[in-house]
């Protein structure tokens, strides 16, 4: 049988890379992580750690047990938060949201939720989507709201087992320009038309993602600001800083600012809820899963904020 205490150990050797280090940050002498990792691999039948003068390599059992041992470590942390509500004097429901989701879609939704369960006590906290996984993996969210461009979404089963992901709707990116821009009376612009103006990052990760853009229209590109805020980017462009690509959700127009579609391919991101798979019921997360649901379809009203 597998011991719980030795697999920790074992993830702490592969995330620190010597038995050394591991033994300091568990607070554990260098002969105890040892033998703890003997024992393990008396356990399995095969060597888990290879120590060599550059530190220590895992093999690929060694590889599957640490799998193993995060997968353990986030189940038992959702197990004990899980407990904290059970025994809490009101139930909970803890959500984390990355910014602008938030303020778009969570308040209705909030609203139709506190509505029909008054009795919850509702935490929200902001996370960016990279975070939110764990977060819900380990049990400190009950679900989370999320993007992600193009490419896979950021919970796979292959990646990460327990949870899913549940899409909720395409966020199409809008040309944000300022209101004296010779493109500004426009329907629309092609992006290869911008290849002489410098950009207004409004979230450090969109960067990688404009540039594929930017070479897919021909040109490299320029970065005249990288902000983590769509709102700041918004204000440095009605300040004539550069030109920016704004998420459809965090559109802030004002008298400054002209607001232009994109000519295809037109880029976008996708929100969804990231949730964790259980196996009893979850009424709470399954309430404010459909109020979300609900906020995030399509309203009858114009083209963009």
């Amino acid at each position: 049988m597998i011991d719980v205490q030795r697999l920790r150990v074992l993830r702490a050797v592969a995330e620190h890379g010597s038995f050394n280090r591991a033994a300091g940050a568990l607070l554990l002498t260098p002969s105890a992580v040892s033998q703890h990792i003997a024992a393990l691999e008396r356990a399995v039948g095969h060597p888990v750690a290879v120590r060599s003068t550059r530190g220590v390599a895992l093999t690929e059992p060694g590889r599957l047990l640490v799998e193993a041992a995060e997968s353990i470590s986030a189940e038992l942390e959702q197990v004990r938060h899980a407990i904290d509500r059970l025994t809490a004097e009101r139930p909970r429901l803890t959500v984390a949201t990355f910014t602008s989701g938030g303020r778009h879609l969570l308040p209705a939704a909030l609203s139709r939720f506190v509505d029909a369960h008054p009795e919850v006590e509702l935490t929200v906290l902001e996370s960016e989507p990279e975070d939110a996984a764990a977060m819900v993996r380990g049990g400190a969210a009950d679900l989370a709201l999320a993007y992600h461009f193009d490419g896979p979404p950021p919970v796979r089963p292959d990646e990460r087992p327990g949870l899913d992901w549940v899409p909720l709707m395409e966020d199409p990116l809008w040309l944000v320009l300022p209101r004296g821009h010779r493109l500004a009376g426009r329907p629309s612009v092609g992006l290869a038309e911008l290849g002489s103006d410098r950009w207004v990052l409004g979230c450090l990760k969109t960067e990688a993602f404009l540039r594929r853009y930017a070479e897919l229209a021909g040109f490299d590109l320029r970065v005249a600001a990288s902000t983590t805020d769509s709102f700041f980017a918004q204000a440095l462009v009605a300040a004539g800083v550069g030109v920016s690509l704004v998420p459809h959700v965090s559109l802030s127009p004002t008298h400054e600012l002209t607001v232009v579609r994109v000519e295809p391919p037109r880029p976008a991101r996708h929100i969804g809820l990231i949730l964790p798979r259980r196996r009893r019921p979850q009424p709470y997360t399954e309430t404010l899963t459909a109020a979300l649901t609900a906020a995030a379809a399509p309203k009858p009203t114009g083209d963009h904020a």
